[in-house]
């Protein structure tokens, strides 16, 4: 049944090699979809995050959305051709994992990575927060019912990634596409209006009007603010694997596709806001504003907005599906590298790192519920999560250059340290001025950093002690006993019985009585007797109902007895399967609960005898 319903839900599974695999990687035309929905969505509240916090002090503050959106813009285009080589440089993806690890330290390396890690958790959470608040904007009645529409579509998106790259990538191409063309349009008609006179200046003050209260402060804030449009840049630096060969180059080239429509569309909406003199409303985006006064009040006009409101609760909801690439694909190189569970090295089905986007769903859903969906508490810690990687890679690869062409690396590295100054920077302002917003993003990557370095150890540790080595000594066992656990006499206990004379030259047949079974537990010695009349039986009496402690105790005096002897036990625990697997839910497991706590003591081996129902 279970296989049915995986099969419905992801699909058949697909070969494994070469062959299979290339066939499911990704052009850049789907790559664009697939890797840039975050960093392309976040223009929907990116600039209304910078007119939000200039308003705190005086309407007439907007117009510093403009030279603010241009330092923006610098540090899009440094991050850009920063990233463009940390994709040819590291090829094998990881980015800013990769870059820090090699150039800086391996310590540094996991505070990016963790860094990275908790950003794509909190990139799902903040955009199908956002995707659920367009929607019940749209229909207010929903509205209620946010945090469940926002758990609904981080779980739909988890399905559509673990049917695949291409399936996923392919779902996303209207969503963003739409998105796309019609935020552009948008944006081109207002120019147009402008240009024509149709669209009256409406500024709230002029450019460089004295504003009352504006300080260096206020414009910092909204300066780190306007920057969590750049989050998202570094996923596809992270995920070059995916990409057709040549993967260096297309993975570069959709990058740098990717940073010019986002510099278009953060310019544009920058501008039209200003010039159109939007002020921010509760309950209504800046973006819905600006489209409203643009396209009019006609019947056309009304059904145009709709289709942009639409196109941008899409991208908003499915922006999270950028996380869903990038995060399977970092946690398999901190994997590879022994900071996390080997699982997360595992491929799928469908040849997606399933567990990866098993552990982003639940991590998103989680942060949902502590923070009950609401996106403005999420975006500060959102933006210290990628800046902090942001400085990291930008510095490491300052030392990359170094490395490679010694005194000669300034001309290569230009972008990489103004990139490093300004992320810097805005790390260093969220802690002057929202330490109190994001200071649970630092107790969460020192538990994090510790838990990397203890999975290390943890590996180191095993490896060095399943190396062989010369002077390994073999052990020569003289003997095997076999204990059977007998609960009652059946079919099982006959077959498991004739399997441990098979496998041992001395077996021990070991029940469990309690007080409440003990007329019961006579009858079964009896019957017992009679059917193996050459096999002992031990019975362990208990006042307790557990039977498990009992069990694991009397094994364990066996086992001590037998290592003297230098002999061998084993534990055959029988069980039996029934015809469906449903109906394994009807019967108490206690086989399985008895391998569990049998399994975790030396010196004895656990096996199971399986009896297999026909009915």
């Amino acid at each position: 049944m279970f296989s049915k319903l995986k099969g419905f839900f992801i699909g058949r599974p697909l070969k494994s090699g070469k062959k299979g695999d290339d066939g499911h990687l990704l052009t850049k035309m789907q790559a664009l979809a697939m890797l840039s929905s975050d960093a392309l969505s976040s223009i929907a509240y990116g600039p209304e995050q910078v007119v939000l916090v200039l308003t705190s002090i005086s309407i007439g503050a907007i117009w510093w959305s403009l030279p603010i959106g241009i330092v923006v813009l610098v540090l899009l285009a440094s991050l850009t051709v920063s990233y463009c080589q940390v994709i040819h440089a590291y090829p094998q993806g990881g980015g800013a994992y990769m870059v820090t690890t090699e150039n800086l330290s391996p310590t540094a390396g996991l505070i990016a990575g963790g860094s990275l890690l908790v950003d794509y958790m909190l990139t799902v959470a903040v955009s199908v927060a956002s995707g659920a608040d367009a929607i019940t904007s749209a229909i207010p009645v929903l509205h209620p019912y946010n945090l469940h529409i926002s758990i609904f579509l981080v779980l739909l998106l988890m399905l559509m990634n673990l049917r695949g790259l291409k399936e996923s990538a392919t779902s996303l191409m209207i969503p963003v596409y739409l998105f796309i063309v019609s935020t552009l349009l948008l944006i081109g008609f207002g120019f147009v209006q402008i240009l024509t006179g149709n669209l009256d200046y409406h500024a709230t003050a002029r450019i460089g009007s004295p504003i009352a209260g504006v300080s260096l402060i206020l414009l910092l804030r909204a300066f780190t603010s306007g920057s969590a449009s750049l989050t998202g840049v570094e996923a596809i630096s992270n995920s070059v694997p995916f990409f057709k060969k040549p993967k260096a180059h297309n993975a570069a080239a959709t990058l740098s596709i990717m940073a010019l429509i986002l510099g278009i569309m953060f310019a544009g909406i920058t501008f039209l806001n200003y010039w159109i003199g939007i002020v921010p409303v509760k309950g209504v985006t800046t973006l819905a504003q600006m489209a409203q006064a643009i396209l009019g009040t006609s019947p056309l006009g009304r059904i145009l907005f709709y289709v942009f409101q639409l196109s941008t609760a899409l991208i908003l909801a499915v922006a999270a599906n950028t996380g869903f690439s990038a995060f399977p694909m970092l946690s398999y190189n901190m994997a590879k590298n022994k900071y996390m569970p080997h699982m997360y090295m595992e491929k799928g089905d469908r040849l997606s790192y399933s567990n990866g986007i098993f552990t982003l769903a639940f991590g998103a859903i989680a942060l949902l519920c502590i923070f009950e969906g609401n996106t403005e508490r999420l975006i500060p810690l959102y933006t210290i999560g990628v800046f902090v990687p942001f400085a990291l890679s930008q510095t490491g690869m300052v030392v990359h250059w170094k490395k490679k062409y010694g005194n000669n690396f300034l001309k290569h590295s230009i972008a990489n340290i103004l990139g490093a100054i300004i992320c810097y920077g805005i790390v260093l302002i969220l802690l002057l001025f929202r330490l109190q917003d994001i200071w649970p993003f630092f107790p969460i990557i020192i538990v994090l950093t510790w838990l990397f370095l203890s999975i290390k150890q943890h590996y180191n540790r095993v490896a060095k002690q399943l190396r062989l080595h010369d002077h390994i000594e073999r052990q020569n066992y003289t003997g095997n006993t076999v204990i059977v656990l007998v609960g009652n006499v059946t079919r099982v206990s006959v077959g498991a019985m004739s399997y441990a004379r098979s496998i041992g030259d001395e077996v021990v047949a070991m029940h469990v009585s309690t007080a409440e079974t003990a007329e019961k537990d006579a009858e079964v010695a009896e019957e017992f007797a009679d059917y193996f009349p050459d096999i002992r039986f031990e019975t362990v009496t208990t006042s307790y109902r557990n039977i498990i402690s009992p069990t694991v105790q009397y094994v364990i005096k066996v086992a001590k007895r037998a290592k003297k002897e230098g002999r061998t036990v084993t534990v055959l625990v029988p069980q039996f399967i029934p015809k469906k697997r449903w109906q394994n839910v009807l019967h108490n497991q206690m086989s399985l609960k008895l391998k569990y706590y049998l399994k975790w003591y030396e010196d004895v081996v656990v096996a199971s005898y399986s009896y297999h129902l026909k009915e």
